[in-house]
């Protein structure tokens, strides 16, 4: 009986709860909007939900997926944690799009995603256009980092927002750009800006990343620039416009001057993107690259439509972990291509500037740099320039003066050739050898006079090596010339002519006329001298005249569009060139004094030497084979 009562106790209690709970779910019931709501949330769970199984299965990345600068909820931090792995936390950060320092010598602008400069601005300097000098504008340069996660993700830092910090310490500028991970966790770029100094202390170091790198793949540097337009001619610019490379402790190294290229180098101590007259460069402060992919690609194909590039750089460096960590000093220089500013940082960076190689680049760090930098400090350029030729031909006359002793000697000479021709005209071989005994005998040999014309050769191209290299020319002017580093235009064409341009400059056409006065006298002496061309040899004398009218062309055509600078020097030296002739044929060469030294020098018994008597004796061999062949014809 007393079970009877529990069971029916039990099931009223039951009942009760049952009702309070129907009760409370009544009052609890959400209302038609609350439904509405709740499905929404729903539907948008469901979502994200595929979305990020998407995202899960693919592990793709793009820009988009780091421009979050909002506050996130915990629904979509756990996407963003979904999407992004490790590095999620960077992209829930605010911060400005861009972050601005000055120096005295800079104008920069640091870009938050990515990390590094979105613009470089030289205060110190304008283009032909008198716009400021940039050499990172406009999204014309890339540098960023790519590197793997142990989430099996791989990651470029140019697409990730970093934190920046603007900081003293003394009187430099430090900016501090971090991707972080989470607040003790990042990867960090600091530049430290020192004042009046074009190089930028720069590192790229690690914290508390080691167990989210995977170590097992490559960290790579990914540097990448476009060339700004600089100079009126952006096709002469082109051509001094160069990847160069320092490797192997001091071996300097370039890629094609204008074709595209590609080249693997290891152990690099640095590398210069240079733009002609300014450099972007790269430097290993610590210890060198262990290796880098170069590459450099033509921009200009037609001056036309290519105006406003150069060319394109490429270079990708693997950077090395150090127990799991990434610590790299490096050095960032952006300025002008000066040879004085470069050598102060003692890294050889001055070896980027093409000065030549070998004896004509020895030439002109040994003496024409020291040698026109001290006549500038104390003279305008354009006179320094003169100043300068007048030294170099003064230094050179005496090879002017043995060229034309020679051909002095050859011209009296003449008529005795002449007959020892005439004398031999049916044995070639033997009027050969008797004109070299003459020659001998009174000390005119051809080579005398050729000798003394090669050691020119050096110090022509040096100087053509020097002048468009020169940056202390740069927006220099002189009587017309606006700029002695660039073309003298007194004439602007409609149109634009094959190889010559758009404009008619000067400088190049005086130039010209220079060097046609000077070669019609030189030429026409040696073409007075020269005989009737030998059988089977060329026709001297044509050449010589030909060449009298082809090279004023090719220095008008060619120059054109060269250093003002350059053809100034070229018309200065042919001036001095022809009235240092004039000076020795009027008053220094007495043509009666030579004929009688020459006298002497024939009635002496001369000496030949072991060469000579060698040519001899195998002229005389082929003298008396000759012979044999013809007595063998006449007796067949």
């Amino acid at each position: 009986m007393e079970e009877k009562k529990l069971d029916v106790k039990s099931i009223i209690g039951f009942i009760l709860i049952f009702g309070i709970l129907v009760f409370m779910m009544y009052q609890n019931a959400p209302t038609p909007e609350e439904i509405e709501a709740q499905k929404k949330a729903e539907q948008e769970q469901v979502e994200a939900e595929k979305k990020n199984s998407k995202q899960n299965e693919a592990v793709v990345t793009t820009s988009k997926d780091y421009s979050s600068t909002q506050v996130l909820d915990s629904t979509q931090r756990a996407a963003l944690q979904n999407k992004l792995g490790a590095i999620s936390y960077a992209s829930t950060l605010a911060g400005s799009e861009y972050t601005t320092v000055e120096t005295d010598v800079f104008s920069l602008k640091f870009k938050r995603k990515g990390g590094h400069l979105a613009e470089v601005k030289l205060k110190k300097f304008v283009d032909y256009d008198s716009v400021p000098v940039y050499l990172v504008k406009d999204d014309n340069s890339d540098f960023n980092i790519t590197f793997s996660t142990t989430d099996s993700r791989t990651h470029n830092t140019k697409d990730h927002p970093f934190q920046p910090s603007v900081t003293k310490s003394g009187e430099n500028t430090v900016v501090s750009m971090k991707l972080k991970f989470s607040e003790t966790e990042f990867l960090e770029y600091r530049y430290e800006l020192k004042p009046d100094d074009y190089m930028i202390d720069f590192s790229i170091k690690s914290q508390g990343l080691s167990g989210v790198f995977n170590t097992s793949q490559p960290i790579t540097l990914d540097w990448k620039q476009k060339g700004i337009r600089h100079a009126k001619s952006i096709s002469y610019e082109n051509r001094y416009t160069r990847l160069t490379y320092m490797h192997d402790e001091d071996r300097v190294e370039k890629l094609s001057q204008m074709g595209d290229d590609l080249e693997t180098v290891e152990d690099v101590e640095w590398l210069s993107y240079r733009q002609h007259f300014f450099s972007s460069i790269l430097v290993a402060n610590d210890k060198p690259f262990s290796k880098a992919e170069l590459a450099s690609e033509n921009l200009v194909e037609d001056e036309e439509v290519d105006s406003l590039y150069t060319k394109l750089y490429t270079s990708k460096i693997p950077l090395a972990y150090n127990g799991g960590e990434v610590n790299k000093n490096l050095g960032l220089y952006y300025g002008p291509t000066d040879a004085k500013v470069l050598k102060a940082y003692d890294k050889n960076l001055q070896e980027s500037i093409p000065f030549g190689w070998g004896i004509f680049g020895w030439i002109n760090k040994a003496l024409f740099i020291p040698l026109f930098g001290w006549l500038s400090s104390m003279l305008p350029y354009g006179i320094a320039i003169i100043v300068m030729t007048v030294l170099v031909k003064l230094m050179l006359s005496f090879v002017q003066y043995k060229q034309f002793l020679s051909q002095a000697k050859m011209k009296i000479l003449k008529p005795e050739l002449e007959a020892i021709r005439e004398k031999y005209k049916d044995n070639k071989l033997k009027a050969q050898q008797e004109t070299m005994a003459l020659q001998s005998k009174a000390g005119a040999s051809p080579l005398s006079g050729c000798l003394p014309g090669l050691m020119q050769i050096p110090v022509f191209y040096a100087l053509f090596m020097f002048f468009p290299t020169a940056f202390d020319l740069r927006q220099k002017s002189f009587l017309w010339a606006d700029d002695l580093s660039s073309y003298d235009s007194i004439a602007d064409l409609p149109f634009n002519i094959p190889f010559y341009g758009d404009h008619v400059a000067l400088f190049p056409i005086l130039a010209a006329i220079a060097i046609f006065f000077y070669m019609k006298m030189t030429t026409g002496q040696q073409t007075a001298m020269q005989g009737p061309p030998q059988e089977g040899m060329p026709d001297m004398s044509k050449m010589m005249k030909y060449m009298i009218y082809f090279s004023p062309l090719l220095m008008l055509i060619f120059f054109n569009n060269y250093a003002s600078g350059l053809s100034l020097y070229y018309f200065i030296s042919n001036l001095i060139s022809i009235g240092i002739m004039l000076v020795i044929k009027n008053y220094i060469i007495d043509e009666d004094k030579v004929l009688a030294k020459i006298e002497v020098s024939k009635s002496k018994p001369k000496k030949q030497s072991k060469f000579q008597r060698k040519m001899a004796e195998m002229m005389e061999q082929a003298e008396q084979q000759k012979q044999a062949q013809q007595r063998q014809k006449r007796k067949k």
